[in-house]
């Protein structure tokens, strides 16, 4: 029932929100029975964040320092890499102006994003024989996601380091998050900190719940929403 309790959980942070209050220690004890049945932990609308919900599978969010912040991407690879911010700024920047689409039900229209198409990236680091697929990380230590690497090079699938017209920040993600225009939102991870290049497709986070691993739009987890 995991994400069905979730929604509930929206109902009462925007209850939070709209008296001045985000759910706190009022509601400490059904907080840490909705986590104990769901580990998508508590939900509230994301401060600024145009009507996105704020997801965390962790109890604390990563805190990253964009100084000194890398991503790391090997495995079968030719030239495994780890790529700081100004790298990233280096590379040939992408714009997109995309839905965001929850599993949930929730849309965020005409988000607008920046940053380096993930083929770009893996075309620095060049996959070897054998290579099918990624495994992404999140910061957090716990998120984790996939794709195969015929997905990972569409070219509406980003490295974002930019969205609603600003950087990335750490509630949506940030400094840098994943992506995937055509999937639900919880293919496009947040915090991404590691890609790893494989021979096969190893299920994410919520895949391993139940949440089908091609997570395509309106095709995918029963549900019939319109494509982005």
């Amino acid at each position: 029932m995991g994400r069905r309790v979730v929604l509930g959980m929206v109902g009462l942070g925007a209850i939070g929100m709209a008296v001045g209050a985000r759910l706190q220690d009022s509601v400490g004890g059904a907080i840490s029975a909705v986590q104990a049945a769901d580990p998508t932990g508590i939900t509230a609308l994301v401060p600024g964040g145009s009507g996105f919900q704020y997801y965390s599978v962790t109890d604390q969010q990563p805190s990253v320092d964009p100084t000194s912040y890398r991503l790391t991407v090997g495995g079968l690879v030719s030239a495994a890499r780890s790529f700081s911010l100004r790298d990233l700024a280096a590379m040939p920047q992408t714009e997109l102006v995309r839905d965001f689409q929850c599993v949930t039900g929730w849309r965020v229209k005409s988000v607008p994003w920046t940053g380096v198409r993930l083929s770009d990236l893996l075309d620095e680091v060049m996959p070897t024989a054998g290579a099918k697929a990624l495994r992404l990380t999140s910061l957090d230590g716990t998120y984790t996601e996939s794709l195969t690497l015929e997905q990972a090079r569409r070219p509406d699938v980003l490295v974002a380091t930019r969205m609603l017209g600003a950087p990335v920040t750490a509630d949506h993600g940030g400094p840098v998050r994943l992506y995937v225009a055509p999937m639900y939102g919880y293919k496009s991870l947040k915090w991404l900190g590691g890609i790893e290049v494989g021979p096969a497709v190893r299920p994410g986070y919520w895949e391993d719940y139940g949440y089908e691993v091609d997570a395509w739009i309106g095709k995918s987890n029963g549900r019939g929403d319109a494509p982005v």
